[in-house]
């Protein structure tokens, strides 16, 4: 009997190898498909914020300030309920929830203890108004019928960076995050697969989201709700596969914002898949200190007008937008003008640019001397005449400077349409400057179709995105009781005209806070400061990102080999390390393109990078 038992047990085992070798690759895509790789850090002793002229309760403000972003496509309150996209082989195991800040973390999302106790989600997430569910109906609750509120990213969640230096974590307002945003959109799809799949999950999930004396009814609304955010998803994945080759991957601090922003405002908001592009040309996220004191924005220097600018990043980032239902009203948006003008005045200030206090709102973050090493002043000095050497020409004098604040120089300084000074950002060709031309070229040559009835006059996607985007602002002008006066409409787009351009070039602007903004061009394929001003041929050709542990002595982040880090490969377009180089065979009066300057020596470079750490 026992015999047969053990043979019995034998068969069986043969049977499920056999059914194992048969189906192994497709357990190893399920397997890959329901799996996301994020990296783990060690948790710092404490979290410090340097002085840069925000105040604590200003900021942590700004981090939550609801843009009307409606960025993973559900609720609030799902949001706080799912669970984590981990599997447990065990039916029935509890997993951690997706809305834990360590575990958001691990995705580069920075814990918001600015004032503590006082949030529980990560800088830059935001709770919402009430949001309309897939099929544009209000959201509500299928058990208590109220409303459910949107949540959604807002610009700190791209704009805050964050360094770590023996145990000591140091947030950097306006600064680029080290964030994986897709990463978290997969591992959202994945946990609400797993939630209305794997065993236990959806129980769990319902009682979190129904309560405990909910009807069979109300979990099969909830369960129906589910499948039409699981449909979208599949929806965008599918469109993501649409144009796989034409992408490339974005890994830890980086992201395709524009030809995503275009992709959520012409394919997804406009039900046109044909509009779907690759995300080709991937950007480190710019600081933004500054900036609203600037010209023209985007690294390839094509927005000019600030409300343009953020109104099309709320959008972006899934604000609710009507282009398809005349009946509703087209441009109808979820987007809080009020709010984006607000966060635009904090970072402004409410005193204007001069040569005595320099920049008013947001300052660039000071070296801490404290935390990371003091400054040799003498080095700094040498390193301050070789900055008018070979920085000076294009990036200006620095802006601690009398020279800088020379309002009479016509080459540096304009006035908006408030009479306000405003710094004349140099576009540089591509020609000259030899770096990654993908984000620059792919923005000029991308093109959009757009239905008559939207009154769009251009084709050509940077223009077609201005106008909709202005239609948007307007209509949200126009709804509000009484209807915003010109005059006011002015002010509160920052006193810019809706100007665009798409030249083969990229902005250049002053480098004070670069010590804090790794890693550097504008696409982030070099790691230091040091790598950027050594020998380019020497350049790392790969690099992983991931990890926030600084290095004080070559400015960046440590970039050793980190488990589940994003691997740089900087042979791949839009990837590209090349350009401002230093080389050898500089020679001042015959342009060689993406030389900018002679090979600098070791002691050149150390006393550069000391001049740099006090801008």
């Amino acid at each position: 009997m026992r015999g047969k038992r053990i043979a019995t047990i034998v068969i069986v085992l043969a049977i499920v190898g056999i059914g194992y070798v048969a189906v192994k690759d497709d357990i190893a895509k399920l397997w890959q498909d329901l799996h996301v790789k994020i990296v783990e850090r060690p948790a710092p002793k404490k979290t410090v914020w340097l002085d840069q002229g925000i105040a604590k309760d200003k900021l942590s403000w700004f981090y939550h300030a609801d843009q009307g972003t409606r960025t993973f496509g559900f609720p609030y309150e799902w949001f706080m309920a799912l669970e984590q996209p981990t599997i447990s082989w065990l039916p029935f195991t509890k997993v951690g929830l997706f809305s834990d800040t360590a575990y958001l973390d691990r995705y580069g999302f920075i814990p918001d203890t600015i004032i503590p106790g006082k949030e529980e989600l990560p800088i830059g997430f935001a709770r919402g108004t009430p949001m309309l569910d897939p099929t544009g109906a209000v959201w509500r609750n299928p058990r208590t019928k109220k409303e459910m509120i949107g949540v959604g990213l807002t610009c700190a969640a791209c704009h805050t960076g964050s360094f770590t230096y023996k145990d000591t974590a140091v947030v950097i307002d306006g600064g680029p995050a080290l964030t994986n945003l897709l990463a978290m959109k997969q591992g959202m799809g994945i946990s609400l697969l797993l939630t209305r799949y794997w065993p236990g999950r959806f129980d769990r999930f319902a009682e979190r989201i129904l309560g405990p004396d909910s009807t069979i009814d109300d979990r099969e609304t909830l369960k129906n709700q589910l499948d039409q955010v699981l449909n979208q998803y599949k929806q965008v994945k599918n469109l993501e596969g649409r144009v796989a080759s034409q992408s490339i991957l974005e890994g830890y601090g980086r992201l395709d914002a524009l030809n995503r922003i275009g992709n959520q405002v012409f394919s997804i908001d406009l039900k046109k898949p044909e509009n779907y592009a690759g995300s080709s040309a991937p950007v480190h996220y710019p600081r933004i200190w500054n900036t609203p004191w600037f010209d023209w924005v985007q690294y390839n220097g094509s927005i000019m007008q600030p409300m343009v600018r953020n109104a099309g990043e709320s959008l972006g980032v899934s604000a609710e937008l009507n282009l398809t239902e005349p009946s509703k009203g087209l441009y109808k948006s979820s987007v809080d003008v009020d709010k984006l003008f607000e966060m635009e005045q904090m970072i402004k200030g409410d005193t204007q640019p001069n040569a005595k206090t320099g920049f008013p709102g947001l300052r660039s973050p000071r070296w801490p001397a404290d935390i990371l090493s003091p400054i040799d002043q003498k080095l700094a000095d040498k390193g301050a005449e070789l900055y008018k050497t070979h920085c000076q020409e294009c990036h200006r004098p620095p802006v601690t400077s009398e020279a800088f604040w020379d309002f009479n120089n016509k080459d540096w300084w304009t006035r908006n349409q408030a009479g306000e000074p405003i710094l004349k950002v140099e576009n540089v060709p591509i020609s000259h400057i030899g770096t990654d031309p993908a984000q620059a070229a792919d923005m000029r040559a991308r093109t959009v179709a757009v239905p008559e009835n939207l009154g769009i006059k251009s084709s050509s996607f940077a223009f077609a995105l201005g106008e909709v985007v202005e239609k948007t602002v307007n209509t949200i002008f126009d709804q509000k009781k009484p209807p915003v006066s010109p005059a006011e409409r002015k002010r509160i787009d920052g006193y810019m005209p809706n100007e665009l351009r798409g030249e083969l070039a990229y902005k250049v602007g002053p480098l004070n806070g670069v010590w804090a903004t790794p890693p550097y061009l504008h696409n982030g394929s070099v790691p230091t400061i040091d790598d950027l001003l050594g020998d380019p041929d020497k350049r790392p050709p790969t690099f992983y990102l991931g990890s926030r542990e600084y290095d004080p002595v070559k400015l960046g982040y440590k970039t050793d080999p980190i488990t589940n880090g994003f691997k740089f490969d900087t042979s791949i377009r839009g990837n590209s390390n090349r350009g401002h180089e230093f080389r050898k065979d500089y020679n001042k009066d015959k342009e060689i393109p993406g030389v900018i300057g002679p090979e600098l020596s070791t002691d050149d470079r150390k006393a550069l990078i000391e001049y740099l750490k006090t801008l």
